[in-house]
C-alpha cells in the first residue's frame, strides 16, 4: 500500500506570518491536528501541530476554554512555533516506509510531495486506520477460507 491511498489530498494549510489564534481557529474548523506551512512564493517551509500551539501557549490542552482569551495568542506568528524544513514523503512512497520515518523521527504527520508540490499529508492516524483494515481484511479472507 502506498502513502497516496490513505493521505489527505489538499490538505489545509497555513501563511507563517498568520497567528496561532488563526492556526488553531483552521485546525478546528478542518477538525485536523496538523497545518502544513506555506509560504507566500508556495512553498512548504514548516509544518505545525496542536501540540506546537499546546507547548507554545504553555496550556494543557488546546481546547477553546483555554486558549480564546490567552494573553499572547494573537501575538505569536506560525513561524516562530512550527518546526522548520519538515520530513517529507511522495505519493508512491511505501505506507510502511512513512510509518518508520515517523517512529524514527517522533513525528505524527509527513507533507506528501510531488516535486516542490504540496499534494496530501499522511498522519500517524492514517497510518493506524490502513493497518486496521489490512488486518480486518486478512482476518475475513482467513475465516472465509476456513
Amino acid at each position: 500500500m502506498k502513502v497516496e491511498n490513505i493521505m489527505t489530498r489538499n490538505p489545509v494549510t497555513i501563511h507563517p506570518d498568520s497567528t496561532l489564534r488563526e492556526a488553531i481557529e483552521k485546525m478546528e474548523r478542518s477538525e485536523c491536528h496538523h497545518l502544513p506551512v506555506i509560504s507566500a512564493a508556495g512553498h512548504l517551509v514548516g509544518i505545525i501541530t496542536a501540540r506546537d500551539c499546546r507547548l507554545a501557549l504553555r496550556l494543557p490542552d488546546i481546547v477553546q476554554k483555554y486558549w480564546k482569551d490567552h494573553a499572547t495568542i494573537n501575538h505569536l506568528t506560525v513561524s516562530t512555533v512550527m518546526s522548520v524544513a519538515p520530513i517529507v514523503v511522495e505519493p508512491d512512497t511505501p505506507v510502511a516506509e512513512a510509518a518508520r520515518l515517523m517512529l524514527a523521527n517522533y513525528v505524527s504527520s509527513l507533507p506528501v510531495m510531488l516535486g516542490e508540490t504540496l499534494v496530501g499529508i499522511v498522519t500517524i492516524s492514517d497510518v493506524l486506520v490502513a493497518f486496521v483494515k489490512m488486518n480486518q481484511a486478512t482476518l475475513n479472507e482467513k475465516s472465509s477460507s476456513e
